[in-house]
């Protein structure tokens, strides 16, 4: 049986407005009834969730209270795509030049870039709209339905394509003289005080037959998730400290490509479009919580979903290693009852 710990605490008292606190060592448990939850609400998340999901982490917390949890929300695990958002994150105290080209990088790769190809900027890679489809060195894109090689000028043409990202990575380290993984330690873990860092644990990998950027993969546990979206929600501050600029994180969750932009075609119909590697809600159709909303999303059901017009952040996990995905329409079932849950 999994391990399960649900937080649901409940006073009989009326709901009262309440400053966001910042957690210290763990995350303070919110009281439900006095924090403005329903107790019954809540147990309907942690029944559906059980039964209906493969979830193995689940965090919401309300104004920096933790409201509910479940799994095992310590366990360090891959986050997959999540990590690009993160490196997003990264990027605001690295000082650089986004509109530094490839070229001006000394960036290539193993089937070669043209000169158009490498006319591309940083902020075309975390874009997503660089217009190179080389060969990534890992799959988990929309590579598949990439226009021709050299057919899109460089920030005209959205597709979500992991040379962007992976070579992204490269050029954050050649521009802050900074390897990935310390720069998430001293910018991320130590200021946000995560409960469960372990630097020994992240690696990249990837074909570098392929292509010479490798994917800087992540292993983070679903409660330190949840302090990563909290800081976005705090525009970057945590507790009385600017650990990111403010201007950064509203770039970086800002839409760069409207929903109707975005590509494939059948993508235009999601409820997303795009920022600087966070989605961004973009339907006109989403309910009222939604509003200003942006996620990080990684393959089988990594996610942290940013709510600012409601100040909560719900963080999910499911171990890769168990290949049993949990998919986007049954996450975005949790989010709904997590809402309904609310009073």
């Amino acid at each position: 049986m999994r391990n399960l710990f649900l937080v649901l605490v409940f006073l009989a008292a009326p709901a009262c407005a309440q400053e966001p606190v910042f957690p210290g060592d763990s995350w303070e448990i919110a009281q439900a009834g006095s924090y403005g939850w329903d107790l019954d609400g809540l147990q309907a998340v942690n029944a559906f969730v059980r039964d209906s999901s493969n979830t193995t982490g689940l965090v919401v917390v309300d104004r920096g209270k933790m409201v509910l949890a479940f799994g095992d929300v310590s366990e360090l695990s891959y986050v997959a795509s999540v990590r690009k958002s993160i490196l997003a994150i990264l990027y605001g105290n690295a000082g650089a030049d986004l509109d530094q080209t490839l070229a001006d990088l000394g960036m290539y790769d193993v089937e070669g870039l043209s000169e158009r190809e490498r006319s591309a900027t940083v902020r075309d890679l975390i874009s997503a709209r660089s217009g190179i489809y080389h060969p990534a060195s890992n799959a988990g894109d929309n590579s598949a339905d990439a226009p021709a090689r050299d057919s899109q000028e460089p920030g005209t043409y959205y597709l979500y394509n992991n040379w962007d990202f992976n070579a992204a990575g490269y050029a954050f380290e050649q521009l802050t003289g900074r390897d990935i993984y310390d720069a998430l330690e001293a910018d991320l873990a130590v200021p946000l005080g995560f409960e469960d860092w372990d630097r020994s644990a992240q690696r990249k990998s990837g074909d570098l037959s392929r292509s010479r950027y490798p994917a800087y993969h992540m292993w983070i546990s679903t409660r330190d998730l949840a302090r990563i979206g909290y800081l976005m929600l705090n525009d970057g501050n945590w507790d009385g400290t600017q650990v990111v600029p403010a201007e950064w994180v509203r770039q970086v969750r800002a839409l760069v490509t409207p929903r109707d932009e975005m590509n494939p075609a059948r993508m235009r119909s999601d409820e997303f479009g795009y920022g600087l590697m966070w989605w961004v809600w973009d339907d006109p159709e989403a309910r009222a919580e939604f509003a200003g909303a942006y996620a990080a999303r990684g393959y089988l059901g990594q996610y942290i979903v940013v709510l600012p017009a409601i100040d909560v952040v719900i963080a999910h996990k499911t171990k890769a290693a168990y290949g049993r995905p949990v998919s986007w329409g049954t996450f975005s079932a949790i989010v709904d009852r997590v809402l309904d849950a609310r009073r």
